[in-house]
């Protein structure tokens, strides 16, 4: 069992930082690859921020998003999903920033890494904010299941794109979950709620939660000092061995402990590589893209947006204004309760071949 949890662990623990430079490939065709230039990704980053609306840690927060200029945007519709593009009703792809053949991507961050709370952009409220998910009438946290403290990657959705609930996936047989798509950012940072982040995709794996396709992207922020020498999934495995695997166990029973039953995986749990994940996001771009011009079945979702100047859906600057307005003004937040960081304890769980009852590390 010692040696189960060690492989576990391993792909969790921080790495020492990467060479200025490093050699990419095997024998003698290797490629030099060096790092990406920073100051390009540090103006992107700033050129959004946010602004917290009511109490932290109660059912009345929000979290909003402002562009450069201090108009009030949407991250679901607003932030563009190729990074270095500007903020225009089509983003193509030939005008992203690459890498040689990496395209670069926006993240909205919408839990940091080891935390608990629930965090998710509210597809269903207009300009879309980050709030905390409610479930049976109280505040969501996940579950910490051994050997795991909360979320074990920066976890968020890329802008943009939409998982549409009327598609069939041709590969994993189900519907999409009506939601942006997932991301998992493996770096060595914690990063922040509500940052916008760019970063490289090395792989996905299909989740079928609830009879419903939800990918789970795997990518790596571009400013990781173990960016230059991560390019697609073999390389996760091969520099941070036992965290594919912790992933996927953690997917598999982190909604154990909320009585309901383990989740299943398109491809037997295998993580396909970087094109295939590229593939995805594309196709789920193209879903936003008739999301945002009417051509699919919105249902509940709020398309408000600001800077998608030929989509219905756009506003005025005072019109986003008054809805943020609208809302409760910030406030102190309450404690959160002790119970975030003590596991669950009341079933039996099966990690690594092992049985045994839950238990987890503290922050």
């Amino acid at each position: 069992m010692r040696a189960a949890l060690g492989r576990a662990w391993r792909g969790l623990l921080p790495l020492l930082p990467a060479r200025s430079c490093c050699y990419a490939g095997a024998g003698r065709r290797r490629r030099l690859v060096r790092p990406l230039p920073r100051r390009s990704w540090l103006s992107t980053m700033a050129q959004f921020g946010t602004e917290p609306r009511g109490r932290p840690h109660s059912p009345e927060y929000r979290l909003y998003f402002k562009n450069a200029e201090g108009k009030y945007i949407s991250p679901f519709h607003d932030i563009p999903l190729f990074a270095g593009s500007k903020e225009d009703k089509e983003v193509p792809a030939k005008r992203s920033k690459t890498n040689g053949s990496e395209v670069v991507f926006n993240m909205v961050v919408e839990v940091p890494r080891w935390s608990n709370a629930k965090m998710e952009i509210a597809t269903k409220e207009p300009l879309n904010p980050i709030k905390q998910d409610i479930k049976r009438g109280k505040l969501r946290y996940v579950a910490n299941i051994f050997p795991h403290k909360g979320y074990i990657w920066n976890y968020g959705a890329l802008p943009q794109t939409w998982e549409d609930p009327h598609h069939k996936d041709k590969d994993t047989g189900c519907c999409g979950d009506n939601d942006p798509i997932d991301v998992c950012e493996i770096g060595t940072k914690v990063h922040s709620l509500g940052e916008i982040i760019q970063v490289k995709v090395l792989g996905v794996m299909a989740l079928i939660d609830e009879g419903e396709t939800d990918w789970k992207i795997i990518a790596i922020s571009v400013d990781d000092p173990e960016a230059q020498k991560i390019h697609d999934i073999d390389d996760v495995k091969k520099h941070k061995p036992g965290y594919l695997e912790a992933t996927a166990e953690w997917f598999r029973f982190y909604k154990v402990p909320d009585d309901k039953p383990e989740n299943q995986f398109a491809f037997n749990g295998e993580f396909k590589d970087k094109d295939f994940a590229v593939e995805i996001i594309k196709s789920t771009h193209e879903y936003w893209k008739a999301l945002l011009h009417k051509k699919a079945d919105r249902g509940a979702i709020k398309c408000m947006n600001v800077l998608v100047h030929d989509s219905p859906f756009c506003c005025s600057e005072e019109d986003a204004r008054l809805i943020v307005q609208s809302t409760p003004p910030p406030a102190r937040g309450d404690s959160v309760s002790a119970e975030v960081d003590v596991c669950n304890t009341s079933g039996l769980y099966t990690v690594a071949g092992f049985n045994f009852q839950p238990s987890c590390i503290t922050k």
